[in-house]
């Protein structure tokens, strides 16, 4: 599958924008003949699951990137840090894995490239619907041949929200307090179970805003180049511009209802 609308692109990087759709639709198709097997599921810890497909993916990805990359980063989910002397690849084998493992049909590949902080390419890939959100930087982001942009709603009080809550819940209780403020705030909040996904369809205008706490680069590397590059903002919760300090926080919006958003949360900061 080509990118559309490349010509923008060098040449290096229109390769690896091809090859990172391809290697993307490879393990798709590992999860999708996975996703009606019989699943061998263990814990990495209370409530985060892992099972065979994560590992099957990552595996096929890192081979693949080793082979035409050799000399690369790779920071992958569950393989840690491989390291590198040029750009870095930040991977998500299975993002949604908990779905994947009940046989809920949300979770999706996500595969960046980044030199030093800033993500030059992302493809998150959906196998279940068999789409490919691409985004290239300044290029825009794509689904198919249709270049996406973020929704043009202007208030929370119309939106349709998304969050997650962490693993480790007990950590990290105060999402629950922003769940119930924008519940009664927003259209709708829902909750995929995917982080990359939620981002994607930010990106799209399927949902026009997303807020998560807890969060790695695995998560998050290809899809905010997405919403960036759909005209979205991006941001921590707490209004900071730094989503790599640690603990990672993201609020990500189509940013007319960014500062609302930002507005209601503050107003049940305890």
């Amino acid at each position: 599958m080509k990118p559309p609308n490349t010509n923008s692109l060098n040449t290096g990087m229109t390769q690896r924008l091809e090859f990172t759709v391809e290697v993307a639709l490879g393990a798709g198709r590992i999860l999708r003949d996975g996703y009606d097997q019989q699943k061998t599921i263990s814990l990495k810890g209370r409530r985060d699951l892992l099972t065979e497909f994560d590992l099957r993916s990552e595996e096929f990805i890192i081979q693949r990137i080793q082979e035409r990359y050799p000399t690369d980063g790779i920071l992958a989910e569950e393989g840690g840090e491989i390291g590198g002397e040029g750009g870095r690849w930040v991977i998500d084998p299975l993002d949604g894995t908990t779905n994947f493992a009940h046989g809920i049909p949300f979770f999706v590949v996500s595969i960046a490239y980044m030199e030093g902080t800033e993500t030059l390419l992302g493809v998150i890939l959906d196998p279940m619907r068999d789409e490919c959100f691409r985004a290239a930087r300044g290029n825009g982001v794509w689904l198919g041949h249709h270049h996406l942009h973020v929704s043009p709603t202007k208030s929370v009080e119309n939106s349709v929200l998304a969050t997650g809550f962490p693993h480790d819940i007990e950590h990290n209780p105060n999402n629950l307090t922003r769940y119930s403020l924008a519940s009664m705030q927003a259209r709708a909040v829902r909750r995929l179970g995917s982080a990359a996904l939620h981002l994607a369809y930010v990106a799209a205008g399927r949902l026009d805003g997303y807020w998560e706490m807890d969060l790695f680069p695995w998560d998050w590397a290809a899809g905010i180049l997405m919403v960036q590059e759909a005209g979205g903002r991006v941001s921590r919760v707490d209004n900071g511009d730094n989503i790599y300090q640690e603990p990672a926080s993201l609020l990500a919006s189509n940013n007319f209802i960014h500062q609302e958003l930002q507005q209601i949360f503050r107003s049940g900061k305890r």
